[in-house]
């Protein structure tokens, strides 16, 4: 796999051979997207509750899932590994992804959630997404994630029934935001595969450096836009802890290159949700 080598050392190997199943799997993935919902939680100080977390998790999963195999062609070109791994467990995974997504829906009805409904969203945006190939325009797939991450912040206030509180919302368009940059950072190890479907990336258009720059400036300016919540009162100083998560984002930017294997994109990038959850448990202790 390239730009992650699993030769020499036996535990070398074997810590790179988890890796690539949790990554390929989409279990991280799906792992981040529930640090999003727990990150919430804790900042806005709402009890974590397992249901909400299981419910993201399942609806991440079937997404995730059925993107990959949608997506096989151009993964053999972009990732060849993982086009493997889904040639083989692909089906297995999804089929294990629309049991955990009705298993969720299932829940949130029987408990008579009231935000129940809202659980078709995960469908609709994976069809959107993987079926009717939106993500052939200009920049439309990379906020279609973003805002697809967007939503979890809110989704937690349905569940918990909060409102339009500004702490939601504030993260809502941080995580919205910065997803956004994430995905167009990832871009950057599609180029061959996406040029060749016809797909338009940030990276193939405006090129690779001109990206990064971007992303950087991006993530500099959440960060003022984060502070000057705080300063204000909009959000309570807690809440400077995203800035942690922002100096992981600006930190593996300059390393994000066409040559970068999949571990590097699929742990260390999708892992900054993970590192953030880490970090807001970590304050909450």
């Amino acid at each position: 796999m390239r730009g992650v080598s699993t030769d020499g050392h036996p535990v070398t190997a074997a810590i790179g051979a988890v890796l690539a199943l949790l990554v390929h799997s989409n279990l991280f993935i799906s792992a981040a997207a529930t640090g999003v919902a727990l990150s919430t939680m804790l900042l806005a100080e709402l009890d974590p509750d397992p249901l909400a977390l299981f419910i993201v998790f399942a609806a991440t999963l079937f997404v995730y899932s059925l993107n990959r195999i949608t997506d096989i062609e151009e993964d053999r070109e972009n990732v060849p590994g993982r086009a493997a791994f889904t040639d083989r467990y692909g089906r297995v995974l999804f089929a294990a992804g629309v049991t955990l997504y009705l298993v969720a829906i299932a829940g949130a009805i029987a408990f008579g959630l009231p935000g129940a409904p809202f659980l078709v969203l995960p469908a609709a945006v994976a069809a959107l997404y993987s079926l009717f190939r939106v993500k052939q325009l200009l920049l439309v797939k990379n906020l279609i994630v973003g805002v697809s991450w967007g939503i979890i912040p809110l989704g937690v206030g349905v569940y918990y029934g909060t409102g339009p509180r500004a702490d939601i919302l504030v993260l809502s368009a941080f995580f919205t935001v910065m997803l956004t940059v994430a995905a167009a950072i990832f871009d950057i190890k599609d180029i061959e595969g996406d040029r060749a479907e016809g797909i338009r990336t940030a990276p193939i258009v405006f090129g690779v450096h001109a990206t990064r720059l971007g992303a950087l400036v991006t993530t500099a300016a959440v960060a003022v836009g984060v502070v000057a919540a705080v300063t204000v009162g909009i959000v309570p100083r807690r809440f400077l802890v995203l800035l942690g998560f922002l100096a992981y984002v600006a930190a593996y930017i300059p390393f994000a290159t066409r040559g970068r294997g999949a571990l590097f994109y699929g742990f260390v990038i999708d892992g900054e949700h993970v590192f953030l959850a880490v970090l807001v448990v970590a304050m909450e202790l």
